[in-house]
């Protein structure tokens, strides 16, 4: 299902990918590929579980391309959305280096910006700011070690100004206090849990920042991602925050 949003049209394509277009045609895509989504090899550990489906999809119409952190970025991903001309912006400690699956640099392609905490970059129909993310040192998203799966400085979300809109993707993250100062239109949280906030903790954030719509993804891609997207909505849904699916 495609979603309408006043003058944005968004698609979710599967785990951390959106592709977000304003009527005016300027496209931008949060975290695209990982897992198969975009090559049309994903399938759900689950059968029957919520999730759009996978598909060989390269439309290269990008105008934009945002990057949160090195789990997400996927460089085969960028290249079926983006053209010559695409503007990829990446969080400052995304790096091929450390990545142990086989990516090309954020640096090879023709255009880049790099962004730490609150920096902001302007393109020819969005802004897009960077903002924090991670996973609370002491909270239930840590390994054996009790290292954070997304320790501070590791990864970012992203707000951006579109179309009159304000679109928050969290990122990979836990709710945090620095989400209050954010205020957008549009909330794009993870509800997997396991890695990140779930269902309970990002119907919490939707009724702090109480945005016009909230569109949820990062769930169902594989088992540790498994979340009951119906009760996610009708908890939001209680606490007065309207939720769209885009599960197809």
């Amino acid at each position: 299902m495609t979603v309408h949003y006043r003058d944005l049209t968004l698609d979710w394509l599967g785990y951390a990918t959106l592709r977000i277009e304003t009527d005016e045609g300027f496209v931008a895509y949060l975290d695209p590929g990982r897992y198969g989504v975009l090559t049309g090899e994903w399938e759900p550990d689950t059968p029957g579980v919520a999730h759009p489906p996978g598909e060989d999809y390269a439309p290269h119409d990008a105008d934009l391309v945002c990057v949160t952190h090195d789990h997400h970025y996927d460089s085969d991903g960028i290249e079926r959305v983006a053209t010559e001309d695409t503007l990829v912006v990446a969080y400052e400690a995304v790096d091929a280096a450390t990545i142990s699956r086989d990516v090309a640099p954020v640096e090879a392609f023709p255009r880049t910006e790099r962004v730490g905490y609150g920096e902001s970059v302007a393109v020819d129909g969005a802004n897009v700011r960077a903002v924090t993310a991670s996973n609370d040192p002491d909270g239930p998203h840590t390994r054996e070690n009790g290292e954070p799966y997304h320790p501070e400085g590791f990864g970012c979300g992203f707000a951006l100004s579109m179309a009159g809109e304000e679109v928050l993707w969290t990122g990979d993250s836990d709710v945090l206090p620095d989400h209050e100062a954010e205020d957008p239109t549009l909330l794009v949280p993870p509800i997997g849990g396991s890695f990140t906030m779930d269902r309970h903790g990002a119907a919490t954030l939707a009724e702090t920042l109480a945005p016009d719509l909230v569109l949820p993804i990062h769930y169902n891609t594989f088992a540790a991602l498994e979340a009951d997207s119906g009760a996610f909505a009708a908890d939001a849904a209680g606490r007065g925050v309207p939720v769209v699916l885009d599960e197809r």
